[in-house]
């Protein structure tokens, strides 16, 4: 009889639990568009607060990551609010933020890695998209926009090259998440994993720049696992990192062409001219003038960061039970492949 009246309370607790729950969820559900214009607002304030001189730590945990998951707890906890103006405005400012991104790079810094590094990067981006396709498309049976952001984000530069090929495949906003999200996950780990398989490894400081540089997606990790291992690593990482950066140009036309479907006319990506011309104009005209081309490329990182927030608050639960856990299986056994192809290369060619 104990024993019955104790499964008794328990299962009392937890229908109080279940119904004090849903009680919660409705309120918040009920009131999330007031919720999520304070969300909004003070991601936007901790964001730009470190435009304000020594208020630059309170705004350091405002990252990409960060923004994409806060729009993703929200969406899933609170329901999806303003969709139509999470649509327009995240798929607008990605373009702006992609835009204002070609005012960090040089074209010569870009360069700089030489004849004999353009081509590994030439073999190794066109194997990466071949790979990615295989397993996404052949093997999981991923949808194609998906797979594809996937396979360019680990290909080229991470999070930057999703947001520059996704509007040229006009894909989803759930798309786009669960590839930004695979991306961001796998770059965390990196981060913290590489400089341990180098030391592990003894790879020299130029070996374990060049395995970074390639084996990680997004520039701002490859920098902090190179700065992690070493001077030199740093500055080989960099450079090689850059060349790979100035593939988001032939990929995005080339991804009009190719995805082109039956009678459609071809979808010019008008914002990589702007692009384009953002990276020439930093490396000749405001040559002289670092400081302003390094201030747009800043402001441009912040709006893409809000832009994370936008398409994480786009989603539902709905979407991401449909997508499940296959791309993100894609993201890691492609980026094994890649990691372990380039380590390879770099033991028996480098």
């Amino acid at each position: 009889m104990l024993r019955a009246f104790v499964v008794s309370l328990r299962f009392g607790n937890n229908k109080k639990n279940i119904l004090m729950i849903s009680t919660v969820t409705k309120t918040l559900q009920a009131n999330n568009k007031a919720i999520y214009v304070a969300l909004l607002s003070s991601l936007s304030f901790f964001l730009f607060l470190d435009y304000i001189p020594g208020m630059q730590a309170w705004s350091a945990w405002v990252t990409p990551p960060v923004a994409l998951f806060l729009g993703l707890v929200f969406a899933l906890v609170c329901g999806r609010a303003h969709p139509k103006f999470n649509k327009k405005t995240s798929k607008y400012l990605l373009q702006y933020s992609v835009v204002g991104l070609g005012f960090g790079m040089n074209l010569h810094d870009a360069l700089a890695s030489g004849r004999e590094g353009m081509e590994f990067t030439i073999l190794s981006v066109a194997g990466t998209l071949l790979i990615g396709w295989f397993i996404g498309r052949k093997i999981f049976k991923v949808d194609r926009n998906t797979s594809y952001l996937i396979s360019s984000g680990t290909a080229i530069c991470g999070g930057s090259a999703i947001a520059a090929v996704g509007p040229v495949l006009k894909a989803k906003d759930s798309e786009m998440s669960v590839a930004l999200g695979t991306v961001f996950i796998l770059n965390a780990i990196a981060l913290f994993i590489f400089p341990l398989i180098g030391h592990a490894l003894n790879m020299t400081q130029h070996e374990f720049g060049t395995w970074a540089a390639i084996a990680i997606h997004d520039t701002s990790s490859v920098v902090g696992a190179g700065a992690a291992y070493g001077e030199e690593a740093l500055k080989v990482a960099t450079t090689i990192k850059l060349t790979r950066a100035l593939w988001i140009i032939p990929v995005a036309f080339a991804t009009s062409f190719i995805f082109k479907s039956k009678g459609q006319k071809v979808s010019i990506p008008w914002f990589i001219f702007f692009f384009v011309l953002a990276m020439v104009a930093n490396t000749y005209l405001l040559a002289h003038v670092p400081a302003l081309g390094e201030a747009i490329n800043r402001f441009a990182r912040k709006t893409l960061t809000i832009t994370m927030f936008f398409i994480g608050a786009s989603l539902s639960v709905d979407v991401l039970r449909s997508v499940g856990v296959r791309p993100l299986v894609q993201g890691v056994l492609l980026w094994i492949v890649i990691s372990l192809s380039t380590l390879a290369y770099i033991y028996f060619f480098v």
